[in-house]
C-alpha cells in the first residue's frame, strides 16, 4: 500500500509539474512587439469611434442647475472642435510618457529601466500605446450638462509646451494642460509625477469666472485591445479587466465579460484596473466618494473599463479640483500598498494566495538585507527548512527504519507469494512492533507541494525578479536556465535522495522511481531558474538532513 501511494504521489507532482510547464510556456510563447513612441508636437492620431459609456441619467446635487450630466458619450466632429491636438511629450527617470492633448489622453508609455529582454536592453517595456493590434490607451474628464460646458476626452486643450522631462535635482514634475469657454468656466488639468514612482496624480482644477452656477463629474476610463494570447486550459496568467469594490472586494473580469455583460456597479471608493503579466494599469478615483464602474465592447475587439463620480456644483467666483491616480507600470508591490492597500491584489497568485504573499514578503525581507533574489530563495529554503524541521525529522525516520527492514519486506513478500491478506498483515505486525509508520515517509512531499507551487505564482507574478541576476551564468532567475546547470543538480540531487530511501519491493515500481530523476529533470530544464534553484537547494537540505538521520538508525542496535 505505502509503495502503490508513493508512486501516486510522484505521478500526481509530474502532473503538476506538466501543468506549470504549459502555463510557463504559454505565458512566453508570445514575442515581443517593437514600438516606438510618438514624437513631441507631432499631430495626434484619432483612434477611431469615441466610446460610449452607458446611458445613464446622473441628477445634480442641487436645484439651481436644472440639467442633468450623462455618461460620457459621443461629442461634436471632429472638425467642430477647433485647433488640432498635438502629443506632449513627458519624461521622468521611470516613465516615457505621450499626452494627447485631445481630451488629455495618455496615449503612450513606456518603462526606460525596464527592457523587454536582456538580449535587447535598448527596447523597453511599452505598455500604452495606439497600436491597432496592441491598442491600450486611458481617458479622463468632466461629464457636463453639455459637451461644450466640460471638457471630455474629446475636447482639445493647450500645453504651453510640448516636452516636459525631470530636472536630475527635481522630485517632482507638473504637466498643466488648459482649457476654457465662453461661459466663464476654465479648466486645468494636472498630472503630477514624482521621481521613481509609476502613479501619475490627475487633477481637474475647475475656476468658474462665470455668473452661473455650473456642475459635472469626473470620469476615468481605460481602453484596450483584447488580442488573443495562447493560455494553458489549466493554470495561466491572468491578462483582463478587474475592478475592487467594497461589497465583492477584488474581482476579475475577462474582455468577454466585460463586452457581453456591462458592468453597473456602486461602491463608495474603489478601483479599476487592466491587468497583464507583471504589469498593470489602474485608475484609483477618489476615495472619499461613491464611483460608478461601468463597462462596454468598442468596434476593432476593444474593450472599455471606467468610472465616474458624484456630480459637483462650482457656484460663480468660486472653484474645486477632481482628483484621480492613475497607475502604469510594474507590480511593484510597495508601491501598490502605498497607492492603496488593497490595490497590491493585481499580483495575481491564484488559489494559494494565502501561502504566496507571505513567502513574498519574507523574499522581500531577505533580499533588503543580501540585495540579491538567488541568495534570498537560498535562505528562505533554509528557514523553510527550519520551520519544518521536526515534522521531516520524523518522517525521514520513518523511511530510515523502512529501509532497513526493507530485505525483511521482501522476504516476506516471497514468503506468502500472491497472499495479499497474510502478506498486508505480516507487514503491519512488523510497522507495529517496530514503531514504524509507513505512511510518514510521505508526509516531506506532501508538505513541500504546496511551497512549491506557491513559489511557482510569487515567480511568475512578481517583476521584481523578472531580470534578476543570481551568480555567473545566470542572470535572470524568472527565465529557464540556458546551460542547464540547475536542472542536471536537481535531477543528481533527486537521484541521491532515492538512494537513501527504502526501494520499491516490486521490480516494475523500482524501475519507475529510477526514471523519475529523469523525468523531472526534463521538466525543470524549462523551468524558471529561480524555481529550480529553490528545489535544489531544498533537495541538497533534505539529503543532508535524511543522511545524518539514516546513519544513526542504521548505528542504533
Amino acid at each position: 500500500m505505502l509503495d502503490n501511494l508513493r508512486i501516486l504521489l510522484f505521478v500526481a507532482l509530474a502532473f503538476i509539474l506538466l501543468l506549470l510547464y504549459q502555463a510557463w510556456q504559454e505565458e512566453y510563447g508570445v514575442g515581443p512587439t517593437a514600438m516606438s513612441m510618438p514624437q513631441a508636437g507631432s499631430e495626434s492620431v484619432v483612434p477611431g469611434p469615441v466610446p460610449i459609456a452607458q446611458e445613464t441619467q446622473l441628477p445634480l446635487p442641487v436645484a439651481e442647475v436644472d440639467a442633468d450630466i450623462s455618461a460620457p458619450g459621443m461629442t461634436p466632429a471632429l472638425e467642430e472642435l477647433g485647433p488640432r491636438a498635438t502629443i506632449v511629450r513627458v519624461q521622468t527617470d521611470v516613465l516615457d510618457i505621450a499626452i494627447d492633448t485631445r481630451g488629455g489622453s495618455l496615449v503612450d508609455a513606456s518603462l526606460p529601466t525596464y527592457p523587454e529582454s536582456l538580449k535587447t536592453p535598448e527596447r523597453k517595456v511599452h505598455l500604452l500605446t495606439t497600436d491597432p493590434a496592441l491598442y491600450f490607451v486611458s481617458q479622463s474628464g468632466l461629464m457636463g450638462t453639455s459637451p461644450e460646458a466640460a471638457p471630455g476626452h474629446e475636447t482639445i486643450y493647450t500645453a504651453a509646451q510640448t516636452t516636459y522631462a525631470l530636472d536630475d535635482g527635481s522630485e517632482a514634475l507638473r504637466v498643466t494642460l488648459t482649457w476654457q469657454n465662453t461661459e466663464g468656466i476654465e479648466v486645468r488639468k494636472h498630472f503630477d509625477f514624482k521621481r521613481g514612482e509609476f502613479g501619475i496624480k490627475v487633477s481637474h482644477e475647475v475656476i468658474n469666472t462665470g455668473t452661473t452656477a455650473w456642475a459635472a463629474r469626473s470620469y476615468q476610463q481605460m481602453i484596450r485591445a483584447g488580442y488573443d494570447q495562447k493560455q494553458s486550459f489549466f493554470m495561466y496568467t491572468y491578462k483582463g479587466g478587474a475592478i475592487y469594490t467594497q461589497d465583492d472586494k477584488f474581482k476579475k473580469y475577462s474582455y468577454d465579460d466585460l463586452g457581453n455583460k456591462p458592468l453597473n456597479i456602486s461602491s463608495n471608493a474603489g478601483w479599476l484596473a487592466m491587468l497583464q503579466h507583471y504589469f498593470v494599469g489602474a485608475w484609483l478615483p477618489a476615495a472619499d466618494q461613491q464611483n460608478h464602474f461601468y463597462s462596454s465592447a468598442q468596434p476593432g475587439n476593444r474593450y472599455l473599463l471606467g468610472s465616474y463620480g458624484p456630480a459637483v456644483t462650482v457656484p460663480p467666483g468660486d472653484s474645486t479640483t477632481f482628483e484621480s491616480t492613475f497607475f502604469i507600470g510594474p507590480k511593484l508591490q510597495r508601491q501598490l500598498k502605498a497607492l492603496d492597500p488593497n490595490l497590491e491584489l493585481v499580483r495575481d497568485y491564484g488559489w494559494l494566495a494565502v501561502i504566496a504573499k507571505p513567502m513574498f514578503w519574507v523574499l522581500q525581507e531577505i533580499y533588503d538585507l543580501v540585495g540579491n533574489w538567488g541568495w534570498a530563495i537560498i535562505i528562505f529554503t533554509i528557514l523553510l527548512k527550519l520551520v519544518f524541521y521536526k515534522l521531516s525529522e520524523t518522517s525521514y525516520r520513518s523511511m530510515a527504519k523502512m529501509r532497513k527492514f526493507t530485505p525483511r519486506i521482501q522476504a516476506l513478500k516471497d514468503r506468502y507469494g500472491d497472499d495479499k491478506q497474510r502478506l498486508q498483515a505480516a507487514m503491519m505486525e512488523i510497522y507495529k512492533k517496530e514503531k514504524i509508520n509507513p505512511m510518514g515517509g510521505c508526509l516531506p512531499m506532501l508538505v513541500q507541494i504546496p511551497f512549491f507551487i506557491a513559489l511557482y505564482w510569487v515567480l511568475l507574478e512578481s517583476v521584481e525578479m523578472r531580470q534578476a541576476p543570481w551568480i555567473f551564468w545566470l542572470q535572470d532567475l524568472s527565465l529557464m536556465d540556458p546551460y542547464f546547470v540547475l536542472p542536471a543538480l536537481m535531477g543528481i540531487s533527486m537521484f541521491i535522495q532515492q538512494k537513501l530511501n527504502p526501494a520499491p519491493p516490486d521490480p516494475m515500481q523500482a524501475r519507475i522511481m529510477q526514471m523519475l530523476p529523469i523525468v523531472f529533470t526534463i521538466f525543470f530544464v524549462f523551468f524558471p531558474a529561480g524555481l529550480v534553484l529553490y528545489w535544489v537547494a531544498n533537495n541538497v537540505l533534505s539529503i543532508a538532513q535524511q543522511y545524518v538521520i539514516t546513519k544513526k538508525i542504521d548505528a542504533a542496535k
